[in-house]
């Protein structure tokens, strides 16, 4: 059992200091680029015959379906039960590497959705302040030019509009790494609970 359980601690540890501050990082959870196997896996680390094995046709394929988000945990450890009946220890961890390489794979991306969506609004910040300072300057200046600044106006508004939904999206956007992060620790459990003890 020390076997499985030490390179998950000293894993997780390693992860735990590489967790970066990020100024372009939008949410309040510590920006963790990659999630590594030790912190989601209890079971043994994957050898080269686990490693073969997931790239079976119906490991895969049993991966590409645990890893969609749309399916209850519930279901996808019922699943997990099923395969376990009938196969070898080393082809569940397998089954659990392709899962977690394919999780790892979504999160990354999203990882990635998240610094764009960062960078696009803080493009629309400052396209809003220089709107306001060019408001500001059209104000104060004679005679005014209350075309232009109807313009800035509507388009203040519009961005500012704009600003603040993608503000409100942020929170449900920042979640999905740390649901992914769930999701694989779930089902990594799922499986060992079906390895010998």
């Amino acid at each position: 059992m020390l076997r499985w359980v030490l390179p998950a601690i000293l894993a997780a540890g390693t992860a735990g200091a590489a967790e970066t501050s990020d100024p372009d990082w939008p949410c309040v959870q510590r920006k963790q680029p990659h999630l590594s196997l030790g912190q989601v896996w209890g079971g043994p680390v994957p050898d080269a015959r686990a490693e073969e094995l997931a790239a079976s046709p119906e490991i895969e394929a049993l991966a590409r379906t645990l890893e969609q988000r749309r399916l209850p945990v519930e279901e996808a450890e019922t699943m997990i039960a099923e395969f376990a009946n009938g196969h070898e220890p080393a082809e569940l961890v397998a089954l659990f590497l392709a899962t977690f390489q394919r999780i790892e794979a979504v999160r990354t991306r999203v990882m990635a959705g998240i610094a764009r969506y960062a960078h696009s609004q803080a493009a629309l910040d400052r396209r809003i302040d220089g709107t306001r300072a060019e408001m500001a300057t059209l104000m104060a200046a004679e005679p005014k030019d209350f075309d232009r600044i109807d313009a800035l106006e509507e388009r203040l508004d519009w961005d500012t509009r704009i600003f603040r939904d993608r503000q409100q999206a942020l929170t449900y956007v920042c979640e999905t790494p740390v649901i992914l992060e769930r999701r694989a620790f779930a089902l990594g459990r799922a499986v060992v609970r079906h390895l010998p003890k």
